[in-house]
């Protein structure tokens, strides 16, 4: 099969399984009760609304430092530069018809429109990336851990199988990404070395890159644990928003919610968005803390407003500046050496 052929049947897998999502979800909502979920969303008010809004900044800003965390100091006052980058890589891949991983590289783009050089943008997304799968691993075993303590009846049940899934296919792709690391691109430079010349000396400065920020062990930690930070946090999001909706959860049990979702999400990342696999999750997890499943899906509903909300601004300054880089009006690309 020739490569335009491969990735228009990626494509159409991606419309189906998103056509299939879409359809789970109306489902979903059909059977539960359109009126039900829509009182729980009505219930939150615009304030309340608001303070989700406030929220999701906050989560940019602290995922934006994780990213920081990783770039030399002399950039380091560039530091709304990468919270930027961070909602841009985010909102892409949560809005925008693109993979998680299509919302990896636009993000490393938004931040080169800074001025930030290109392999320290994508040689940081890639580090950046592994520590925020690795800390999902460990804040998916914490939550596997607190619903086994809670529910010891369920540990035949399929969702404690998804979530087996999820875990081994997280630990896969990070470990794909350390391979990659610490092998990958410098086999690629030889390669290109040898058949295109002048490819090689691009391998070859973000293979150094990433060296030079696996060199730092410190600054690499501190990635690790801002972004166990924010995954603790979408578990605070999760309470927030029952809260506004006037019903209780403890955080414990949030975070247990919070992070088998993840896990789902991850064992069927092939479903753009994880349409219908959300809302499924918390109409799924919420009963089993003693809450309707209409609470659930009102929650994924109003976790996906709130993502478009966001979005949009985000997503609108980004255009703008891919326009005025367009027009030859954008900041200078930082010279020299990337990583010093």
């Amino acid at each position: 099969m020739s490569a335009n052929g491969q990735r228009g049947s990626i494509r159409t897998g991606a419309v189906i399984a998103a056509l299939a999502g879409v359809t789970g979800a109306a489902y979903l909502i059909f059977r539960v009760g359109f009126h039900s979920i829509l009182d729980s969303i009505v219930s939150v008010g615009w304030s309340g609304f608001a303070l989700l809004g406030l929220y999701g900044v906050v989560n940019f800003t602290l995922l934006g430092f994780a990213w920081l965390a990783l770039i030399p100091p002399a950039h380091t006052a560039r530091a709304t530069i990468f919270c930027w980058g961070r909602a841009v890589r985010d909102s892409a891949g949560d809005v925008l018809p693109f993979s998680q991983f299509g919302g990896m590289v636009i993000g490393a783009r938004a931040v080169m429109l800074r001025g930030i050089a290109a392999p320290l943008a994508f040689g940081s997304t890639i580090v950046d990336v592994t520590m925020e799968m690795i800390a999902q691993i460990v804040f998916i075993l914490a939550g596997l851990a607190i619903l086994l303590a809670e529910l010891p009846e369920i540990r035949s049940t399929s969702m404690v199988r998804i979530t087996a899934v999820g875990i081994a296919v997280a630990v896969l792709l990070a470990g794909a990404f350390v391979v990659v690391q610490r092998r990958g691109f410098s086999f690629l430079e030889r390669i290109a070395r040898k058949l295109v010349p002048a490819a090689a000396a691009h391998a070859g400065e973000l293979d150094r890159t990433i060296n030079a920020i696996h060199a730092r062990p410190l600054h690499v930690l501190a990635s690790f644990l801002l972004h166990l930070a924010g995954w603790m946090l979408s578990a605070f999001g999760l309470w927030l928003a029952l809260a506004l909706m006037g019903t209780r959860l403890s955080y414990l049990d949030a975070i247990a919610i919070e992070s088998l979702l993840c896990a789902v999400r991850s064992a069927t990342v092939f479903i753009p968005g994880a349409i219908g696999v959300q809302e499924a999750g918390y109409a799924v997890m919420m009963p089993l803390f003693g809450l309707p499943a209409e609470i659930g899906i009102a929650v994924s509903l109003l976790k996906r407003a709130r993502e478009i909300v966001v979005a949009i601004p985000v997503l609108l300054s980004w255009q703008i500046a891919e326009g005025r880089n367009a027009l030859g009006v954008t900041a200078p690309t930082l010279r020299g050496r990337v990583y010093e």
